[in-house]
Parts: structure tokens; sequence; C-alpha cells
């Protein structure tokens, strides 16, 4: 269950009073579901450079806390810096991270954007993929003329903000709020000290490429078209910006590289299409560094790239995508690699949201034999079904890699991926079901002493307990969707593990048993008897027709063996 999460990196015109700075993070900081990453002042460029993540409406929330306490502590009339700048909030691009669509994040961009000019009266442009017009998409444009410039600019008609006054505020300036991909910061690390080197190879990748000349490529005479500009020879990357240059501290050249579109030019490409060059060029890529921080799907991408080079499945777990990542890129050569520091989504995860399954076998036995109501069934059935997922996906796994199996390979693969999804998804309500029982007893919790508190507490308690319906129900829904993977295995996967298929249909059996239990037990104190019944009738079915598949299954394999 895939979060929803945008980063966030608001650029503020203060770079040297710390003071002025920590009152903005604070007021960033004082909003629930976000986290605070980084916060970078320039001292030459009188600017910071804040970046934080969480779910879209705290980061809306969030932002505009930032805009409208900078805008109350920078005077812009006094500003000086080295880097251009409109305003006390310079520019605050949302980027989606995960969970979410460009598209969906330029809205939460504009909801900003309308706020920032209609409650604090600070006009507001649009850029990038929140704005619609295509001359007023790219910042630097927005921008020309810059804080001096833009009190005779915002009167010009073409200019007139897209939220907020025509007028131009002295204290605060304007701001510039859109929507832009995520940025990935990368070097790559070469087996030279040569920046020249570095640099050939940086010319030869980014998308920019190089200045075409006549003979020889470095000092031949420049070649200009016919307006006069000279010709470049694109590189092999788009979305890619590259140079080469030295790093005294490790003793090597490197390759950095911004990659502006990770999804047209993902970093394993951009690692590849280096060792190419470099290699053509007498030098060896020896690994590589993140510079801040990377969106899970980017690892699991590459993680999955580097199995399918092998001829491997790709049907394995999490983990093990990101410590295949990791190696064959060199992530870890420079520095130990921490995926909960440098992957965006574990530096958000709270850990105490799989208390249960990060325990190991033991630990879970004894907890679930404690004298406590949880964890109970609910998360046992979960358990039952993420072993009924794993079995089959074990099977699949062992079938693609099946000596003189080699064409139904790709096949068994896809089962392996789904089956991971399934009992990632299982494993996720384990916990859940939990926290499901802990809403109830919280409701249960509420102070009863007048009426109105009375209405109050019955109305949570309610509400809780149809989320203790809805819990195990996806979990029968969930397990049901594996089924099938351990019917296919059954049928055509590794016949050596035809018991294991088995073993996992049952386990899915007892998950979707258990779970529907759960559903009904829960489901009786609803009052809102049509909810009820909605949720009973359709587990009943499921029930129903798992039970049929898998007694129909397990007398096969019984024939068979």
């Amino acid at each position: 269950m895939q979060q929803q999460l945008i980063e966030c990196v608001p650029n503020f015109s203060e770079g040297n009073d710390l003071g002025i700075i920590k009152q903005i993070t604070n007021a960033i900081e004082s909003v629930d579901g976000i986290k605070l990453l980084d916060v970078d002042p320039g001292k030459a460029t009188n600017r910071t450079v804040v970046t934080f993540v969480g779910n879209p409406d705290a980061v809306v929330e969030a932002a505009f806390r930032g805009i409208q306490k900078a805008a109350e502590v920078i005077d812009m009339s006094k500003h000086k810096g080295e880097h251009p700048r409109m305003g006390a909030t310079d520019v605050c691009p949302f980027i989606p991270v995960s969970g979410i669509s460009m598209e969906e994040t330029a809205d939460y961009a504009k909801k900003l954007a309308k706020r920032v000019g209609e409650e604090l009266k600070i006009p507001a442009f649009l850029y990038e993929y929140a704005q619609n017009n295509p001359e007023r998409k790219n910042l630097s444009v927005i921008r020309a003329g810059e804080y001096e410039g833009f009190f005779k600019k915002i009167k010009e008609p073409q200019w007139k903000p897209d939220f907020g006054p025509a007028e131009f505020p002295a204290k605060s300036g304007a701001t510039v709020i859109g929507a832009r991909n995520f940025l990935i910061a990368y070097n790559i690390n070469l087996n030279t000290k040569s920046t020249r080197l570095a640099n050939s190879i940086a010319f030869d990748v980014r998308e920019a490429g190089r200045v075409k000349r006549e003979g020889h490529p470095i000092i031949g005479k420049i070649v200009n078209d016919a307006n006069g500009e000279p010709v470049r020879i694109p590189g092999t990357l788009k979305a890619c910006k590259a140079i080469g240059w030295y790093i005294e501290e490790y003793k090597v050249a490197q390759i950095s590289m911004n990659l502006t579109n990770y999804h047209i030019t993902p970093v394993h490409i951009a690692f590849d299409e280096v060792v190419k060059s470099a290699t053509s060029r007498g030098v060896r890529v020896t690994g590589s560094e993140l510079v801040g921080l990377i969106p899970l799907q980017a690892m699991l991408d590459a993680g999955k790239y580097f199995l399918a080079k092998q001829k491997q499945s790709l049907g394995v777990s999490e983990e093990e995508l990101i410590h295949i990542a990791v190696k064959s890129l060199g992530l870890d050569e420079l520095a130990p690699f921490d995926p909960d520091k440098k992957i965006i989504e574990y530096q958000l995860r709270n850990k105490e949201d799989e208390k249960l399954v990060r325990l190991n076998l033991k630990e879970f036995a004894n907890e679930t034999a404690a004298d406590s109501p949880a964890p109970g069934g609910g998360s046992i059935a979960a358990y039952a079904g993420a072993l009924g997922a794993s079995l089959g996906t074990m099977v699949a796994n062992l079938s693609a890699g099946k000596r003189g199996w080699e064409d139904k390979a790709a096949y068994f693969s896809e089962w392996a991926v789904k089956g991971q999804a399934l009992k990632d998804r299982l494993l996720f309500l384990v916990d859940e079901d939990t926290r499901a029982f802990n809403r109830i007893m919280t409701a249960f919790g509420l102070p009863k002493n007048t009426e109105e508190e009375k209405k109050t507490r019955t109305a949570a308690i309610q509400e809780a307990t149809k989320y203790a319906v809805e819990i195990p129900f996806k979990a029968m829904q969930t397990a049901a969707e594996a089924l099938p993977l351990c019917e296919a295995m059954v049928k055509e996967g590794n016949p050596n593990s035809i018991s294991d298929g088995a073993v996992g249909a049952l386990c899915l059996r007892t998950a979707i048993e258990g779970a529907y239990l759960n559903v009904r037990i829960n489901a009786k104190d609803l009052k809102d008897r049509e909810f009820a019944e909605e949720y009973l009738n359709q587990a009943k079915t499921i029930f129903e027709s798992a039970n049929n598949t898998v007694n129909s299954m397990i007398r096969k394999v019984g024939e068979s063996i």
C-alpha cells in the first residue's frame, strides 16, 4: 500500500541569520505529517534551501506556514545576495515522490499558490507542470528582472500573477510555486585523477553533449551554424546534466550528474552509459555515490534492471532489490550506504507501524501467546496469508531458475513479482489489524460523562468497528488474489515443489477463513446494518469460492503424489 508522498524544496531569501532561518523551519515543522530532511544556508547567495517531505495535505500546510513566516521575518527591501531572487520565499517547488502523479502534485501546488495569493496577499506565479501557459513555465523567465524590476513588471498584463494582487509588496516580494520532477544528484567514481578524461566522459553522456570542432575534438576550430551559434553534438542521455571533476578527499575523478527526470534517465542507465564511455577511453568505473536522497522506486528499478541483466527472476524482496542495486552501482564504495538514511520513504517510515513484522519468529509467537488480546486472530490470519503467498512465490522463483526451463523464466518471474507484492500487502495487514483493534479500545476509553461526550464516544466506537471490519476483509481479498499464484504453481511449476504450492494454498485458505471470522464478529456490533450486510455478503462469497478452489487443488495434488 504505497503512501502518497510529496517533497517540497522552498528557497528562502535569507542565508546568514540562523535565527530567522530557524523561525521559518520551526513553522514548517509545526505541521504533523511532514519530516524536515535538510536545511542548507548559503552566505554568499544569502539564501537557504529547505527540504521536507510528507503527505500532500501536510506539505501544503507546512509550505504555507513557511511562506507566511518568511514574509513576516524577511525584509526584501534590504536583501542583497548573489543568487537571482524575487521574494522572501523565492521559489517553492513540489516534487512527486511516491504514490502520486505529476498532475496531482501540480494540483496541490495550485492549491498552495491560491492560499498564498488570497490569504497572505503575496503575488504567486505558477511554473513548470503547474503552469498551463508555455510562456510562463520557465522559472528564469518568470524571475527575469528580479526583485528590483518586479515593481514595474507586475503591472504588465502578461505578467499578472496567477493568484494574489497585481501589486508588488516591497517587504515580501512575490513567489513562484510549481511542480517539477525529482532531481537526483549522483556522482560516478573513476580509477583516474584526470579531470580532462572525466570531462570527456561527461560530455559523451550529458544531454547538452559537446561543442562540435573541426579535426581535434578539444583544440580544433569550433563549428558554427548559420546563425553563428556553436553546433553541438548531443550526448547519449536525456534529462542529464554532467561535468567531470577531481575530488581531493577521495583522490579520484568523478562524473558529477544531475538527473533531472529519473523516469527518463534512471541512475542505472546513467551508470551503464558512463561505464560504456569510460571503457572506450581506457578508464574504469569503480563505484558511485548519491548526494542527498533518492526515491525508493528508483532503487527498486535499478535492482530489477541488474537482475534482468543476470537473467534472474525479478520476484525478490524489496530488501534484496535494494541490496542488488547498491552492489551493482557500487554505492557503498566511498562510504557505507544506509537505506534508512538515503531513501526518502524510509526516512519517513515509522518503525512502530511495523512492530509485529519486525519481530523474529520466536518473538512473534511469544508476543501472540502473551496475556493481551492483540495480536490476535486477525493478525495471525494475515500472517498465514503472507506465508501462503511466500510459498507460491518461492515455487515461482525456483521454476524461473530451473535448468531447461529458460523459455519459461519470464513467465514464472512475473508470477514471483506478483507474489512479492501480495506478500507485502498481507504483511502490512498483520500490524494494521492490531492497530484497528487498538482504535476500538481507544474509542471505548473516551469520556462519557455528558450526553455530548456519550454521542462522540458512540460514534467513535462505530467508526473504529467499521475499520475493524474493513481490515480483515482486505486480508481476505488479498489472500484470495494470491490463490491463482499457488494454483498456477501447482499445475505448471517445478514438479519437485508441488507440495510447497499446495501448502501455500492451505495457508491462504486459513487466512481467508480466519479473516472471515473476524469480519463476522466485528460486523455484529455495527448499528449501520447496510454497511455490515454488504461486507458480510462479499466476505461469504470470497470464503466459499476460495474453499472450493483449495479443496479441488488439494484433491488433485493428493492424486499426483
